[in-house]
């Protein structure tokens, strides 16, 4: 009996040391992606966890029936109990028009979306009054996830969509965007896909500490005006390990963006990393606090690009960082484009937007481009403190140019194409 005992206390020592150990492993989880005590990032059924399965509110997986209404109700269900709470979308095709995913919830912590099947968008472009497809709004803790496919149907609307972004007119009706997160704080989507968006796959504005992660956004590089990630007065944004094929920008950032950081990113076919344009509205908040790094751009027609309107309005860009980034066949690989849409030999007024702390660093790969490194700041307003090091961009047989105006860059390293003169 003693000699039992004393295996049995030995036992017991070990199993505490191990755990003591095991203890001291666990590293903190970073505290951004902390809310109300819970990892956003991480999916586990909470205990006592309401599920909310869409089709026991009428909804059909047959990919006809129109599912709208019982989206809606399911919703509501979700939101509105005081109980820990997730809606799911389980596998199938489910067809929804335009609808809101409105707050403020009930529940006691972050809401989830578990989006397991496929939902598809109407096709008829009269249904979209509220202007996007799917609205996510005044919600605060919420989780898009599941690994499904949000597909946009945006084949047919695609030959009638006007670039709100180029036309003049401010009736310019644009395509909805078909995830539109407004006024969310703390919010995560994370492994879902979306296709064939009528307007951006993923639009967020007026939004707080969203995280953006894992995600598949493919559509033709021919569709016009689905950039892939659009953000806008948005501030603590982060995007890491997404894939984006799309015909436009594959993350664009216009005013009001602050403290957005973009790592891992594969982006091809697409327009590339831009930000802008700005300049083109009145009283316009600055982009400020952006950090691109271990990014790969495949055959985009743009690389990493700053662009703004001349003649227009006041505004401003700062305290922006690109680095270790591959370019792999792209056109204008390094752009500041301050004569946006009035190129070549602009007579307009010069922008008035001031660009100023922007550095390039390890950008290498290939380009299609003869000029590789394009900068062409405002004659009003010339770009300040722009670095440049270690660029190397090859062009074939040939190297390619730089091109400057208004403009003095501090160069570091090796510079391929060569420094401006």
């Amino acid at each position: 009996m003693a000699f039992t005992k004393k295996i049995c206390a030995l036992i017991m020592c070990f199993a505490l040391v191990y755990c003591v150990d095991a203890a001291k492993k666990v590293m903190p989880i970073a505290s951004p992606d902390i809310y109300k005590g819970t990892n956003l990032a991480k999916d586990t059924l909470a205990p006592g966890e309401k599920i909310v399965n869409v089709m026991k509110f009428g909804a059909k997986p047959d990919g006809k029936f129109d599912c709208t209404q019982a989206f809606m109700d399911a919703w509501r269900a979700t939101c509105k109990t005081k109980e820990q709470s997730r809606l799911l979308i389980p596998n199938g095709r489910f067809v929804v028009s335009t609808m809101f995913f409105s707050g403020p919830c009930l529940n006691p912590g972050p809401i989830t979306i578990q989006v397991v099947g496929t939902i598809v968008a109407t096709i008829d472009p009269s249904e979209y009054v509220n202007g996007e497809w799917l609205i996510f709004e005044d919600l605060d803790g919420i989780k898009l996830i599941g690994g499904g496919t949000f597909d946009g149907m945006g084949k047919k609307s695609w030959a009638t969509a006007e670039n709100c972004e180029i036309e003049s007119s401010t009736t310019c009706i644009r395509n909805p965007s078909s995830i539109y997160f407004h006024k969310v704080r703390n919010g995560l989507i994370q492994n879902i896909k979306s296709v064939d968006p009528k307007g951006f796959h993923i639009f967020v504005t007026n939004s707080v500490n969203i995280r953006l992660r894992l995600l598949r956004l493919s559509a033709p590089a021919t569709s016009p005006n689905t950039d892939g990630i659009h953000l806008s007065q948005s501030i603590d944004v982060k995007l890491s390990k997404n894939t984006i094929e799309t015909g436009d920008d594959c993350v664009s950032m216009i005013q009001g963006v602050t403290q957005v950081s973009i790592n891992k990113m594969k982006c091809g076919p697409g327009h590339g990393i831009s930000i802008g344009s700005l300049g083109k509205y009145k009283d316009e908040l600055e982009v400020k606090e952006i950090k691109v790094e271990n990014c790969t751009l495949v055959g985009t027609t743009n690389g990493l690009r700053i662009k703004a309107w001349p003649d227009k309005f006041p505004g401003g860009a700062s305290n922006i960082t690109f680095s270790n980034i591959i370019m792999d066949n792209v056109k204008n690989p390094i752009i500041i484009d301050q004569e946006y849409e009035c190129f070549p030999n602009c007579q307009k007024k010069p922008s008035l937007v001031q660009i100023k702390g922007i550095s390039f660093s390890n950008i290498r790969g290939t380009t299609i481009s003869p000029i590789a490194v394009d900068l062409r700041c405002s004659k009003q307003f010339p770009c300040q403190n722009v670095q440049l090091r270690n660029i190397d961009l090859n062009h074939g047989p040939k190297p390619a140019d730089s091109r400057c105006a208004n403009i003095k860059p501090v160069y570091g390293g090796i510079q391929r194409p060569a420094a401006c003169l």
